[in-house]
């Protein structure tokens, strides 16, 4: 189906997830025949040399530029992805909402971001009020939007449960709270969907996978598909602080990491959502099926 004249732009193509989006974009719609304009965004175009070779154009999009609005001169549909700009409090929401004041005033129609589960007040994910904030300004900006609040990626899980498989102990914080894994691939497939829509009304989506799971179910889950022994072992948020330091993780980070174990044990990510197959007629990959197709990945030779 074409997705008509008109020019989508997708920010922070030089990552994983943007630059999927884009990929989605070209091969789904194709830019020869539907006469769709897509753009692919980043503070260094240079980065984008394949996605040009593909048929997007590529352009300059810093969040910093304090001429921003030109970056999103011509653009019907705009995708904001989360930058990650962690660096210092308040950073990224001050960019994010440079970047709906730059899509006001470029004559921008819609707007997608990407959010996150409930990033609502009481969060205690540090970085839950720069989502909560953006959502707040991008209702405010009189744009039509899409907010895709996307649950934690399975890909995530690649950071920590190779090591956890080697020495059969994962350490947690989480308790009986419940996580529904999503791939990046889907979270890109709802994206590109959302971006590419013709409905120009004001959308949340929570993006999740096809099911919430326990730590201790995601341990037997992850021993039955991968025939590795693992144990969970229950420990306090500060203990936890503790061992991701002694593993290498940034005393400054530690924190953020730990906090995502408390989010679950309150409950905060005990969502299973329809989103990703009403946005694109495909149910979501199963962490199940997720472990199966990446077993060398968490078992590394």
């Amino acid at each position: 189906m074409s997705i008509g004249k008109r020019t989508l732009l997708v920010t922070g193509a030089a990552g994983h997830l943007g630059r999927r989006i884009v990929e989605l974009l070209l091969a789904q719609h194709g830019t020869a025949v539907s006469g769709t304009r897509v753009i692919a965004g980043s503070r260094d175009p240079a980065k984008l040399a394949d996605l040009a070779a593909k048929g997007a154009e590529t352009r300059r999009v810093d969040f910093d530029d304090p001429d921003l609005a030109q970056a999103f001169a011509g653009v019907d549909r705009l995708l904001i992805v989360s930058t990650d700009a962690l660096d210092r409090p308040g950073r990224r929401l001050a960019q994010h909402k440079a970047a709906i004041a730059a899509a006001v005033k470029a004559g921008v129609r819609h707007l997608v971001y990407t959010s996150m589960p409930n990033p609502e007040p009481g969060s205690p994910i540090p970085f839950a009020p720069d989502h909560y904030g953006t959502e707040q300004a991008l209702a405010a900006s009189g744009l039509g939007w899409t907010v895709l609040r996307n649950a934690w990626y399975a890909e995530n899980l690649l950071a920590s449960l190779p090591h956890a498989l080697a020495s059969g102990h994962w350490y947690s914080a989480a308790g009986d709270g419940r996580v529904t894994h999503v791939t990046r691939e889907d979270c890109a497939r709802a994206a590109a969907a959302a971006l590419a829509s013709q409905d120009s009304g004001n959308h949340r989506y929570d993006i999740t996978g096809p099911e919430a799971l326990t730590t201790a179910e995601i341990a037997a889950l992850a021993s039955s598909v991968l025939g590795r022994p693992l144990q969970v072992i229950p420990v306090s948020e500060a203990q936890l602080e503790e061992g991701l330091k002694a593993a290498g993780v940034p005393a400054f980070f530690a924190p953020v990491l730990a906090s995502f174990d408390t989010n679950t044990r309150a409950g905060r990510i005990d969502i299973v959502s329809d989103a990703v197959k009403t946005l694109t007629g495909q149910a979501p990959q199963s962490l199940r099926d997720f472990f199966s197709a990446n077993r060398a990945l968490f078992l590394p030779a």
